[in-house]
C-alpha cells in the first residue's frame, strides 16, 4: 500500500482499522494508531483543562499559596511542562523547609535591645525595630527582615548603613565579622518583583482585555519578572519589556482613535436625531446635554450628573407624555362622536324627508276635509320631532365644541410644558448653574464620593455686595443680567470637577471637591479677582460686581446641611468684615 501522507487519508485508514481490528474507538486507540500509521511519535497532550480546574481550586489565604497558584496559572497558560514542573519543585521546596525559628527570633530580639551597640541608643533601636514591623505586614517577609536587623545591630551597624542593604535590589549581606561579603537578595528585592508581576496580570491585563495576544503576553512577563534573579535574567526581561512597552503605545494610539471615532459617530447620530425631531421640543434640551457631554473630556463625575439628569427628565417626560396622550384620546373620541351625531342626524332628516313626501301624496289623494286633518296631524307631530332631535344635537354640538376647545387647550398646556422640562428639572433658567434640587442632587453625589474615596470636600457659599441697591437703581432686568454675568464667570474659572449651583436670589453655592480648606479659600479669591477684570456692561458703562464668600470643609461625620451652615456664617462674616473677601468657617 502507498504511504499516507495527507492527514484526511489517514484519518480515513485509522478508521478502516479500527473497524478490522474490532477496537474501541478511544482517543487514545485513535492517537496511538494515527501516529502509527503516519510514522510519527505520540507528543503527550497537555491537560490544560484540568489544570485550569485545579488552579482555579487552590487556596490563596497566604503569600506562599498565591505565588504558588500564580506560578500555577503561568505555566497552563504558557502550556509549558517545564514551568508546571518548577512550580511544583518550588512548591515541594517551601514545605519541606523548615519553619522559622520564631522563638529564638525573639529571643535574640530582646537581647540585642538590651544590649549596648556602638551609635544605637536604646531608642533609636526601637525606632528601627516599630518602622520594621510596620512595613512587613506579611510573616514570610518579617522573619528575614528581623533576621537582618539583628546581624546589623550585632555588626555594630547604624541604621544608615543598613538602608543600601534593605533597600537595594541586591543587597551585600555578611555572615559575621571578617567573613566574605556574599551578594544575596534582599526581601525588598523579591517584594519589587511580586508588585511589578501583579502590575503586568492585574492591572494590565484589565487594560488589555479585549487584546487576547498581549494579555497572554503581559501574564508571560509577570511570571519572567517573578523568575528574575541574576544579571541576565534581568537583560532579558529588560528587552521583553522594551518591546511590549513599544506595542502598548500602538495599543494606546488605537484606542485614542478609537475614542476619537466613536465621539464623532455619536456626533452624527445625535445631530441626526436633532434634524429628524424639529416638532419634538421637549427633547432638544435633551440633545444639547448629550452634546455638551461629548464635546467636553470626559469623566465618571460628567458621565454620572448627565445620567442623573436625562433620568429626571425621562421621567417627568414620560408623565407628561402619559396626560398628552389622553388628552389626544379624548379629542379624537370627542370628534368620532361629532361625526357619529351627523350621520344620525342625517339619517334622521332623511327620514323626514321621506315622511313629509308621504303625507304630500295623501294629501293629494284626500277627498274630504277629514283625511286631510290626519295628515296634517302626522306632519304636525314628525315636524316637532325633527324640531327636538335638531334641538337636542345643536346643545350637544355646542358642548362638545366647548370641550374640544378645553381639550385643544390641555393639549397645547402640556406641550409647552413638556418643551420647557428637559431644561427646568435641574438648571435655574437664568444662569444655567444648578437651581436647588440639582444642587441637593449634587451635593448628595459629592459627599457620597468623598465619604468613599476617602478625600476632601469644601462648600463656598457666595453672595453678590450690594446687590439690592444695583436693582433699585437700575431695574431687575440688570439685576438678572449682572447674575447671569457672575454665573458665567465662574463656570469660566471654575475646574471641571467644580459644580455650581444658585443657592437663593443672589447667593450661588460652589462644590469643590478633593480640596483643603486652604486652597478653596484661594479658589474663591481667584475668582473675585477674575470678576474684577472682567466688567459688567450695562449700556457701555462698566459696572463693577463684587461679592462676599464663606468657606467651609465638610466634616467626617458632619452633615451636609451643616456645613453650608457654617459656610453661610462665615460669609456674614465677610460682609461685616468690609464685603469683597473671603473668610473660611
Amino acid at each position: 500500500m502507498a504511504e499516507l501522507v495527507q492527514p484526511a487519508e489517514i484519518a480515513r485508514e485509522v478508521l478502516r482499522r479500527l473497524a478490522m481490528q474490532r477496537t474501541p474507538p478511544t482517543p487514545e486507540n485513535y492517537l496511538r494508531l494515527y501516529h502509527e500509521i503516519a510514522g510519527t511519535t505520540v507528543a503527550e497532550i497537555f491537560p490544560e483543562k484540568s489544570l485550569k480546574i485545579l488552579a482555579a481550586a487552590l487556596p490563596r489565604a497566604t503569600p506562599e499559596q498565591t505565588r504558588f497558584a500564580r506560578n500555577l496559572d503561568a505555566a497552563v497558560s504558557e502550556k509549558s511542562w517545564d514551568a508546571l514542573k518548577a512550580a511544583l519543585l518550588a512548591l515541594t521546596a517551601a514545605a519541606g523547609a523548615e519553619p522559622p525559628q520564631w522563638s529564638e527570633l525573639i529571643r535574640e530580639l530582646v537581647l540585642q535591645l538590651e544590649r549596648g551597640h556602638v551609635g544605637l541608643t536604646p531608642a533609636k533601636k526601637r525606632e528601627v525595630l516599630d518602622r520594621v514591623l510596620k512595613s512587613s505586614t506579611a510573616p514570610d517577609l518579617l522573619f528575614p527582615r528581623l533576621q537582618s536587623l539583628l546581624r546589623s545591630w550585632s555588626q555594630g551597624l547604624t541604621a544608615e548603613a543598613e538602608a543600601p542593604l534593605v533597600e537595594g535590589e541586591a543587597g551585600i549581606r555578611a555572615a559575621a565579622p571578617g567573613a566574605p561579603r556574599v551578594a544575596t537578595e534582599t526581601p525588598l528585592a523579591s517584594e519589587w518583583r511580586e508588585l511589578l508581576a501583579q502590575v503586568l496580570e492585574n492591572s494590565l491585563s484589565q487594560l488589555l482585555s479585549d487584546n487576547p495576544a498581549l494579555v497572554e503576553e503581559t501574564t508571560s512577563l509577570a511570571a519572567a519578572v517573578r523568575a528574575a534573579r541574576g544579571a541576565d535574567d534581568v537583560g532579558r526581561l529588560g528587552a521583553k519589556m522594551k518591546k511590549f512597552s513599544y506595542r502598548l503605545n500602538f495599543v494606546a494610539e488605537d484606542q485614542a482613535e478609537l475614542h476619537t471615532a466613536l465621539l464623532h459617530v455619536l456626533h452624527l447620530l445625535i445631530d441626526n436625531i436633532s434634524e429628524l425631531t424639529i416638532d419634538d421640543q421637549y427633547l432638544h434640551g435633551q440633545i444639547a446635554v448629550l452634546l455638551d457631554l461629548t464635546r467636553q473630556p470626559l469623566d465618571l463625575r460628567r458621565l454620572d450628573d448627565v445620567e442623573r439628569r436625562l433620568k429626571d427628565v425621562i421621567y417627568k417626560q414620560g408623565a407628561l407624555k402619559k396626560h398628552l396622550h389622553e388628552a389626544q384620546d379624548r379629542m379624537k373620541a370627542m370628534l368620532a362622536s361629532f361625526v357619529d351625531r351627523l350621520a344620525e342626524f342625517s339619517d334622521t332628516t332623511s327620514g323626514y324627508h321621506d315622511k313629509i313626501e308621504r303625507c304630500a301624496q295623501k294629501i293629494s289623494q284626500a277627498s274630504d276635509i277629514s283625511q286631510l286633518s290626519e295628515v296634517l296631524d302626522v306632519v304636525m307631530q314628525e315636524t316637532r320631532a325633527i324640531q327636538l332631535n335638531a334641538q337636542r344635537s345643536r346643545d350637544e354640538l355646542r358642548e362638545m365644541r366647548r370641550r374640544v376647545e378645553e381639550t385643544e387647550k390641555e393639549v397645547g398646556r402640556l406641550q409647552h410644558e413638556l418643551a420647557e422640562t428637559s431644561e427646568m428639572i435641574r438648571i435655574d433658567p437664568l444662569t444655567g448653574a444648578m437651581n436647588r434640587k440639582g444642587m441637593d442632587d449634587a451635593l448628595e453625589r459629592e459627599v457620597a464620593r468623598a465619604a468613599r474615596h476617602e478625600t476632601m470636600l469644601c462648600l463656598g457659599l457666595l453672595d453678590i455686595d450690594n446687590f439690592k441697591k444695583l436693582n433699585d437703581t437700575y431695574g431687575h432686568a440688570v439685576g438678572d443680567e449682572a447674575l447671569k454675568h457672575l454665573a458665567g464667570v465662574i463656570h469660566e474659572t471654575l475646574r471641571p470637577q467644580d459644580t455650581l449651583a444658585r443657592y437663593g436670589g443672589e447667593e450661588f453655592l460652589i462644590l469643590l471637591p478633593d480640596t483643603t480648606l486652604d486652597a478653596a479659600v484661594q479658589i474663591l479669591t481667584r475668582l473675585q479677582r477674575e470678576l474684577t477684570r472682567k466688567y459688567f456692561l450695562h449700556e457701555n458703562q462698566k459696572m463693577l460686581i463684587t461679592f462676599s464668600a464663606g468657606a467651609a470643609e465638610l466634616g467626617p461625620q458632619e452633615a451636609p446641611k451643616d456645613a453650608v451652615k457654617r459656610a453661610d456664617e462665615a460669609m456674614y462674616l465677610a460682609k461685616r468684615a468690609g464685603k469683597n473677601r473671603v473668610v473660611a468657617a
